[in-house]
């Protein structure tokens, strides 16, 4: 995947270690996205399998046999309008899943997606959300083995009208009847269903049937059993649960803890009935957060219905499925559904909103890393965790520990540097509202022991959601400090040091008078090999902004260069590295679903 192209770094100043390497500015350097580039395994042991997909809060997952290789490939969505592909590379019985892209075939799909036979002409198209709250569809042009979708236009019913739903909720389509034209299901908030149905095998165009299909009206629970009144979004599914070869009907509702089934007791396929009462879930226990995206389907190839779900979250405390939120029961008997991992893609996520320092924490030679998050279950307050490189340091490897009991503020920014000349590392940590917290290591340079000194507290004036990095800005031998912040405004700090350590000195408010995106982070690399340092600035918005040195290596003038381009997920906190010392440069970036993502 080619990204974007400039000099290659050199210089970088990663939490006071300085990493150098041959400045080539005539050779471009091409950015790559690597999800699993090295071991990584979590704290009870575990390799990750995608430790650098960069996690998960929000996952609606679907499979599919996309290239008709006989097995089910996966996609998910975590973002609007991207869909994640991860190709089945291993057998119909024991499938592995490697991730091949997040934007397949770049397709704009709003807030859902389904891929479906639409033209009945054997290979699969899509549908997806045609903002806002209509119904657009990609016709397949390329083939089974090779899909290749085109924007067809707005689904439409008989009257020439576009068919809407409600712009969160997602809905289901299938052969329901067995008449070879495809029904399909459109939940309401209300919850109600709306049907419609083909008007001929493979059209394009629906008929309006109802408003209230089969008298359903889903009335959410809100986390305990007894009355409600309360209806929410909603995600729609069919499965042939109780395997009597017809399609039961699956709900995952805004305000119900779990997955909620009517079954069909129709006496034959083309003669359907759901009028019996909504029940959890049978054999599977799935009390989460809420608006649960149900996948009934038979992963193994073994002849029964297993049941996947990607947890959205409703009513019931988001912040505790914000890391175990992709479901996976495996059905092992006629009444029997086995919990295989509340993490079916299983990567490094640490909650929501990660931001990444790295430094040699150990003396070791390697740089480790210590990820803060925004907030943790049961959301008393954000986390500070450490990963290990256990590797070395041309081969990492990395794994997860305990994490660090010494803040309780949200949204933890961490970066890390010698401040008191004492040879070991010491920690800042910026906060939600609590200012910048010092923490010097009282321990030694093999084993850190941060120790809060409150007095070395930095408050910056009207400035919240705060994250400092420690870079060396004007070439003098210390570390400055640069601040981003909730407005985007990046602040500066000249590190006046004496004997005694450093002493911070504001500078400007406003650095250079840069504008970048709300939520700032910075990072300092040098990208053109000039020796000059230059910033690297991820924010609320996908994406990262290179402003380059055009001043001195004493005076530094950042200037944003319009032509770089390197996508990252929203809220993105970007780190320059060089993590396996080959003398390039890394970005490893924290984002909004609490995981790590790596450019090498």
């Amino acid at each position: 995947m080619r990204v974007v192209a400039f000099g290659v770094a050199g210089l970088i100043l990663v939490g006071g270690a300085l990493l150098t390497a041959e400045p080539t500015p005539q050779t471009p350097i091409t950015f790559t996205r690597a999800v699993a580039p090295f071991p990584a395994e979590g704290a009870d042991g575990r390799p990750f399998s995608v430790p650098f997909l960069g996690g998960l809060d929000v996952p609606r997952p679907q499979f599919a046999d996309i290239d008709a290789d006989g097995d089910l490939d996966l996609f998910l969505q975590e973002f609007r309008s991207e869909i994640w592909f991860f190709e089945n590379t291993g057998t119909v019985a024991a499938p592995r899943y490697e991730w091949r892209t997040d934007r397949y075939q770049n397709l704009d799909v709003g807030e859902w997606y389904r891929f479906v036979d639409l033209d009945a002409d054997g290979d699969l198209d899509l549908l997806a959300e045609k903002p806002f709250s209509n119904i657009l569809f990609f016709r397949n042009a390329g083939t089974k083995q090779a899909a290749k979708f085109e924007t067809g236009g707005t689904l439409i019913d008989t009257d020439g009208a576009a068919i809407a739903l409600d712009r969160q909720n997602i809905p289901a389509i299938v052969d329901l009847d067995c008449d070879n034209r495809l029904d399909l299901f459109i939940g309401r908030v209300e919850g109600l269903v709306i049907h419609y149905e083909a008007v001929a095998p493979g059209s394009l165009q629906f008929a309006f049937l109802t408003d209230h299909w089969e008298d359903i009206e889903i009335i959410g629970r809100v986390g305990t059993p007894g009355p409600s009144t309360r209806h929410g979004a909603n995600a729609l599914s069919f499965g042939d649960f109780d395997g009597d070869k017809d399609l039961d009907f699956f709900w995952g509702d805004f305000f119900e803890p779990g997955v909620l089934l009517i079954e069909n007791n129709g006496a034959t396929c083309s003669s359907p009935s759901f009028r019996n009462e909504p029940v959890p879930l049978p054999f599977a226990d799935t009390r989460t957060s809420g608006y649960n995206a149900p996948v009934p389907v038979d992963l193994d190839f073994d002849g029964d219905l297993d049941f996947l779900m990607g947890v959205i979250g409703g009513a019931n405390n988001p912040v505790t499925t914000a890391a175990d939120n992709f479901y996976h029961f495996e059905r092992t008997a006629k009444d029997t559904f086995e919990l295989r991992t509340r993490r079916f893609l299983n990567g490094i996520d640490l909650g929501s909103e990660s931001v990444p320092a790295a430094g040699d924490l150990d003396a070791d030679g390697d740089l480790d890393l210590v990820v803060g998050s925004k907030i943790v279950p049961p959301g008393d307050a954000g986390q500070l965790t450490i990963f290990r490189n256990i590797g070395t340091k041309t081969a990492p490897s990395l794994r997860q520990e305990a994490p660090l009991t010494l803040v309780n503020a949200y949204h933890l920014a961490p970066t890390l540097g010698d401040l008191d000349n004492d040879g070991d590392l010491d920690l800042l940590v910026g906060t939600w509202n609590q200012g910048i917290r010092f923490f010097r290591n009282q321990g030694t340079a093999r084993e850190a022991k941060f120790v809060e000194d409150p007095a070395a507290a930095i408050t910056p004036l009207r400035a919240s959601l705060v994250s400092p990095v420690l870079a060396d800005l004007d070439a003098d031998g210390d570390l400055d400090l640069l601040v981003g912040t909730a407005t985007g405004t990046l602040i500066h700090y000249r590190n006046d040091a004496t004997a005694r350590g450093a002493r911070f000195m504001l500078v400007t408010e406003r650095l250079g008078d840069l504008s970048p995106a709300r939520r700032s982070r910075p990072t300092v690399v040098d990208v053109t090999g000039d020796g000059l340092v230059d910033l690297l600035v991820g924010g609320e918005s996908d994406g990262v902004a290179l402003y380059r040195n055009a001043g001195t290596k004493s005076a530094p003038r950042f200037v944003q260069d319009p032509s770089f381009a390197l996508r990252l997920p929203p809220l993105s906190t970007p780190l320059a590295m060089d993590l396996d010392a080959d003398g390039r440069v890394e970005l490893l970036a924290g984002t909004v679903s609490g995981g790590l993502v790596l450019w090498r």
